[in-house]
Order: C-alpha cells, then sequence, then structure tokens
C-alpha cells in the first residue's frame, strides 16, 4: 500500500477541470471532487482532495500549474448615482489554481 503524508487541496475553475483530471489520472493518483462556489466573481469551481507521497508534490504541483490558465476576463461594475448608465468594463484575473498543502500524520483505509 502507497503511504499517504501529504494532502493537497486544490480550487480550480470548471474550465479547467477535465484537463486537470486527466492530468492527475495519468499520475495516477486518486483525486476527490467537490463542486463548489467561490470567489468574488461567485463562479463554478471544483475543490480538488488529492492524497500522496512528499515525492510526488513538485510533479503534482507542475501538473497543475501547467493544465490551471489563468485568463483575463471583463466584468462591469455598476455604480450607483452616477449619471453614466453603464461603466467601462473592468479587467480581472481569474483562473490557475489556488493550493493548500497539509502533512497527514496517519492514513487509513477500510
Amino acid at each position: 500500500m502507497k503511504t499517504i503524508n501529504r494532502l493537497i487541496t486544490v480550487i480550480i475553475q470548471e474550465r479547467d477541470l477535465e484537463k486537470s483530471l486527466n492530468a492527475l489520472d495519468n499520475l495516477r493518483l486518486k483525486v476527490t471532487r467537490l463542486s463548489s462556489f467561490g470567489g468574488f466573481l461567485g463562479r463554478q469551481n471544483f475543490t480538488l482532495l488529492i492524497g500522496l507521497e512528499d515525492s510526488q508534490i513538485d510533479q503534482v504541483f507542475k501538473v497543475l500549474a501547467h493544465t490551471c490558465e489563468k485568463r483575463i476576463e471583463y466584468i462591469t461594475m455598476p455604480m450607483e448615482g452616477t449619471t453614466i448608465p453603464m461603466p467601462p468594463p473592468i479587467p480581472v484575473t481569474i483562473g490557475g489554481a489556488t493550493i493548500f498543502s497539509y502533512p497527514i500524520e496517519r492514513h487509513e483505509e477500510f
């Protein structure tokens, strides 16, 4: 049995999900996928829970950096009390991956 001594939590956009899951599957990692919403744009995200060995963490980070792209989207923010009907769009950087890494003291599978 593989020794799991690291848990990473990865938050990615729905748009990057399939590409990321395929790449992680190629590394033969077990991934738990949770649907989530969040961020200031309130977009559909996914939270991935990945248990792995410490020796795999750099490889997983490289895969996620490659498959989770940052991109620019434009949003309009209504301004109260202004005579301008629609303010100009504001560029916002979205995407990429947010990763949290935790050491695991004990791992059991039943």
